[in-house]
C-alpha cells in the first residue's frame, strides 16, 4: 500500500475526533458539518479539534487519507486472495460491489471532490491520490500495460457512480463483465 495515505498515530481524542469526523463528513458532507458537530459527537471540544488538527480543512484531508488507507488496504486483500492474472483485476471489482452494498452514498472521494474540488482545498490531492493509486494498481495487475489499466479504471470509477448516483443496481456487475471481455482480449 501507498505510503501517501499513512496517517500517524493520534491520541484517543484524535481518534475519536477523526471518527467522528468520518462518519459525518460522509452520511452528511463535508460542507454541512461543522467543527462544534464534530467536537459534540466526539465528546470533546472546538479546542481540542484545533490543537490536534489545526483547522477543519486538515481534518477533512486526514479523513480522506485514512479512508484511502483503510479502502485499498481491504481491496489488497480481494486481490491476494485470487491467484495471479486477470481474475486479480477482476477482484477489484468484486471488493467495490461489497464496499457498495454497506455504503449508500457511494465514493467519498466522488462525493468529497463535488464539494471542495477546484477550491485549493488540502483535500484535493489526497482525492486525486487516491483516484491515481486505482488507476496504477490496475496497471500493476494487468502486468504494467497502461492503457489497459485506466480502461479497466474508468470502468471501475463509471460503476462507483453508476451504482450510487445512477440508480443501476447492477452497474458494478455490468462493469466487470466489461472488464473480463477487454481482458480477455
Amino acid at each position: 500500500m501507498s505510503a501517501q495515505f499513512d496517517v500517524m498515530p493520534l491520541t484517543p481524542a484524535g481518534e475519536r475526533l477523526l471518527d467522528a469526523a468520518a462518519e459525518l463528513f460522509y452520511r452528511r458532507g463535508i460542507r454541512a458539518v461543522g467543527v462544534d458537530l464534530i467536537a459534540d459527537a466526539a465528546g470533546t471540544t472546538k479546542k481540542t479539534l484545533y490543537d490536534r488538527f489545526g483547522s477543519k480543512d486538515a481534518l477533512v484531508a486526514l479523513y480522506l487519507r485514512r479512508r484511502a488507507q483503510r479502502w485499498h488496504a481491504f481491496v489488497r486483500g480481494y486481490v491476494e486472495r485470487v491467484p495471479p492474472g486477470p481474475q486479480q483485476a477482476l477482484a477489484v471489482f468484486d471488493a467495490l460491489a461489497e464496499r457498495l452494498a454497506d455504503q449508500d452514498r457511494g465514493c467519498a472521494f466522488v462525493n468529497a471532490h463535488a464539494e471542495i474540488g477546484g477550491t485549493g482545498h488540502p483535500g484535493e490531492p489526497v482525492i486525486r491520490a487516491e483516484k491515481a493509486a486505482m488507476r496504477a494498481l490496475f496497471t500493476e495487475l494487468v502486468g504494467g500495460d497502461a492503457d489497459l489499466g485506466a480502461q479497466l479504471h474508468l470502468l471501475y470509477e463509471g460503476a462507483n457512480v453508476a451504482v450510487t448516483a445512477g440508480g443501476q443496481p447492477d452497474g458494478v456487475e455490468q462493469a466487470r463483465r466489461a472488464a473480463a471481455r477487454l481482458l480477455d482480449g
